[in-house]
Formats: structure tokens, C-alpha cells, sequence
């Protein structure tokens, strides 16, 4: 590992790159700590110093993509939640609007106007919640108790908007730098960094209230649940494919054999975030809706998470999601019409419909262990809040799963670096 570094670094495209995107990294992590104009920063302080648990349950996923700057109220606490929100929603859309579906298959050129799009759209939602955020905010919905925007003017409100709204777009536009220029996909290494920033301070909130003991069980228990994301992730049913010989004027194509794999993950991350939406909603509804009995369902069923009825909805919404968002990302009967279109054919499985049929039988069988896993990943912070009383549990949900596999993606990427200039990577 030591050496894959020091070779790394020996070439000089390569250190560039490396160099380059912890560059865009430092600018990130001065941004998470700008505030913006009009915060009361010394109250937000003096709030983060005493309460563990800072932030409405109704934020916490946007707090994580932010690597804390929401609670703090920086120039990014948005973080980059609208460009995921708005990437989701275009791969969704792809599949209801024809004219997206035929942009999605005319290759490099459909790509990047897809990309266009989702960048406008980005921009549109980083509006809305930027506008939401800062109301709640000075209603005292995003800290208990504390006004962080005193005496807001409708001049106040709307530059907090639009700087909170120009922060995401800044992100979006470093993320993309660190894709063209540096090493991974950008948005990726910029999600990796949030989360990665916020877990020596939830370490040390670990050690200084429950001691060594519990520390260490918690950093154990982290270390197994990384070996199994990383055994989880990797994992795949690989289908064998033979594509039989056909000639085409004078030369002979075909002849070969390859297969198709499908990851036991397939739809990564995705899922808990989806369930993490939905269940945020009543959280939502109630800082807006002022009924009392809409604010004391709230609070009994959602506003904690610690609730059985809270638990079993999330596990039962992740599994959901997982087999939707597997149906919509994997098509079986284009994969079966393309294999047979070259000539290609799962042996002793029929081309065409019965090719469609079995692709799907073997995604559904794959996914229920997949979700399962999912869910009992997103599920950990609960079980440690239930049984050790952890707050904040830094080895589950959909960080570590976002760590693990931005983490292994570009250690790929360096490493097919190495290999091209005949150096040893880093997974050998």
C-alpha cells in the first residue's frame, strides 16, 4: 500500500491529479465553515457546544451530505442533496419521457445534454430548499430554541437564498473539476470528504460521554461492518453470455464468450435515501402544519427515530425501494433483445423472451439479499441509539456504505493508473 503511494506520487500527470483534487477538497472545507450573511454564528455555537444532538431529525441526511455545515449554517450547508435529488429524478424521468430515454442511448452527446438538465434542475431545487431551510431556520425548526437568522428582512432572506443557492452550484461546479481534472468522480470524492470530516468528531462525543470501553466496541463493530459493505459491494452473479460466429463480408465476428454482472447492490445507496425522504415528511409537516395532533404523531412515531413503528417502516421501505429502483436501472428485456440482436445467448436459455425472463428471475433472487443488507445497514445508528444509547453512531446508514464504496472506486482508479505505467496498484 505504502509503495502503490510512493509510486503515485513519482509520476507526474498522476500526483498532479492527486495534488489537484486535494486542492478542490481544502476549497470545499472552507466553504463548510463560512457562514452566511445574517447568521447569528455566536448562538449557533454556543448551541452546537452544549446539545449532542444538533440538528432536526428532518435534516440529518442533509447535514451528512454537508459534513456538518448545515447546522452551522455555511455557504454550503446544502451540500450536494439537490444535484443527488435532481440526478435521481432525471434517471427516473428517463423512464416516463421518451425524449429523455433517446438521449440517454445516443451515447457521449445524449450524455452530456442530460447533464445540462440536470444541472438546471439542480439549481431549482437548491432554490426551494434554500428558501425553506432559511424559514425554518428563523422559526427556530432547524435548532431548538435558537433563531439563527434575528430580525430577517425580506432583503436578508432572499441574499441567504441566493448564497446558499450559489454555494450548491459552486459545489456542483468543483465536483465537475474533480472529475475532468483530478482523480474519481467528483461529487463522489466531494460526499466521501463530508462524511469522512465528521467522523472524528463523532469518535470523539463517543469517547468523552461513554467512555474507552464503549469506544472501542463501536470501532470493532466499524471495522467488521466495513469488511462486510466491502464484501457486499464487490459481490456478483455473473451470467455466462456466448455470442456465436457470424460473418459480415470477409471477416468472421463472434465466436467468443463474456458474461453479465450483476452486482448484489445494485441500486447502491439510493434506497435508504429515498426511505430517509419519505420518512422525513411527517417531520416536515409538522414544523409547517401547526395541529397539534399532526405534531404529537410527530413526536411520538418519527421525530426521534428510535420508534419501532419508525424502524420497521424504514426497513420495509429500503427493501421497496431497492427491487424498484433495480427494475427501473436494470431492463431485461433490452438486455435480451440486444444479445439477441449480436448474436449472443445464455446457454441452455432460449434468445429473446425466455432470456428476458430468466435475467429477471436471477435480479429479483439477487436483490432480496442485497436489500436485506441495506436495511440492516441504514438500521445500525437505531440499534446502537437502543441498546448503548449512542447518539451518533458513525459506522451505519448511508455513510459507510458511501465511504466504502467512493473509497474502493478510487483506489480502482489510481490503481488502473499504476497498471498502465507498469507500476503495482494498490489492491494487489
Amino acid at each position: 500500500m505504502l509503495s502503490a503511494f510512493r509510486n503515485a506520487f513519482k509520476l507526474p500527470d498522476l500526483r498532479g491529479k492527486i495534488l489537484f483534487t486535494l486542492g478542490i477538497i481544502a476549497v470545499y472545507r472552507l466553504g463548510s465553515h463560512l457562514p452566511v450573511p445574517g447568521v447569528d454564528y455566536k448562538s449557533v455555537q454556543n448551541f452546537l457546544k452544549t446539545s449532542a444532538d444538533a440538528s432536526n431529525g428532518a435534516f440529518n441526511l442533509i447535514n451528512l451530505f454537508s459534513g456538518g455545515a448545515l447546522t452551522q449554517f455555511a455557504i454550503f450547508a446544502l451540500g450536494i442533496m439537490p444535484y443527488i435529488t435532481s440526478s435521481i429524478i432525471m434517471q427516473l424521468l428517463g423512464v416516463v419521457i421518451p425524449r429523455l430515454e433517446q438521449l440517454q442511448k445516443e451515447g457521449e452527446q445524449g450524455r452530456k445534454k442530460i447533464q445540462q438538465y440536470t444541472r438546471y434542475v439542480t439549481v431549482a431545487l437548491a432554490l426551494l430548499q434554500s428558501a425553506g431551510i432559511v424559514t425554518l431556520a428563523h422559526r427556530q425548526g432547524l435548532l431548538p430554541g435558537v433563531d439563527i437568522f434575528p430580525g430577517l428582512t425580506p432583503a436578508r432572506f432572499a441574499l441567504a437564498v441566493l448564497t446558499l443557492t450559489a454555494g450548491t452550484a459552486l459545489i456542483m461546479w468543483l465536483g465537475e473539476l474533480i472529475t475532468q481534472r483530478g482523480v474519481g468522480n467528483g461529487m463522489s470524492v466531494l460526499i466521501f470528504t463530508a462524511i469522512v470530516a465528521r467522523l472524528p468528531t463523532q469518535g470523539a462525543n463517543i469517547l468523552s460521554s461513554k467512555g474507552w470501553p464503549l469506544f472501542t466496541v463501536v470501532c470493532i463493530l466499524g471495522l467488521l461492518v466495513v469488511v462486510a459493505v466491502i464484501f457486499v459491494e464487490q459481490a456478483q452473479r455473473r451470467i455466462p453470455v456466448q455470442y456465436a460466429k457470424r460473418q459480415v463480408g470477409r471477416r468472421m465476428y463472434g465466436g467468443s464468450s463474456t458474461y453479465i454482472p450483476l452486482k448484489v447492490n445494485q441500486a447502491g445507496v439510493i434506497p435508504i435515501i429515498f426511505a430517509s425522504s419519505l420518512l422525513y415528511l411527517p417531520t416536515l409537516l409538522a414544523s409547517i402544519v401547526n395541529k397539534p395532533w399532526v405534531t404529537d404523531l410527530n413526536t411520538r412515531f418519527f421525530q426521534s427515530g428510535a420508534h419501532p413503528v419508525y424502524a420497521i417502516s424504514y426497513f420495509l421501505m429500503i427493501i421497496a425501494f431497492a427491487y424498484f429502483y433495480n427494475s427501473i436501472a436494470f431492463n431485461p428485456v433490452d438486455t435480451a433483445d440486444n444479445m439477441q440482436k449480436y448474436g449472443g445467448f445464455i446457454p441452455g436459455i432460449r434468445p429473446g423472451r425466455p432470456t428476458a425472463a430468466y435475467l429477471n428471475h436471477i435480479l429479483t433472487r439477487i436483490t432480496l439479499p442485497g436489500s436485506l443488507f441495506l436495511a440492516f445497514v441504514a438500521l445500525l445508528p437505531i440499534i446502537a441509539l437502543a441498546a448503548a444509547n449512542v447518539q451518533q453512531f458513525p459506522f451505519g446508514g448511508t455513510a459507510i456504505l458511501i465511504t466504502v464504496g467512493v473509497g474502493l472506486e478510487t483506489m480502482k482508479q489510481i490503481e488502473s493508473q499504476l497498471l498502465m505505467r507498469n507500476y503495482e496498484g494498490f489492491l494487489r
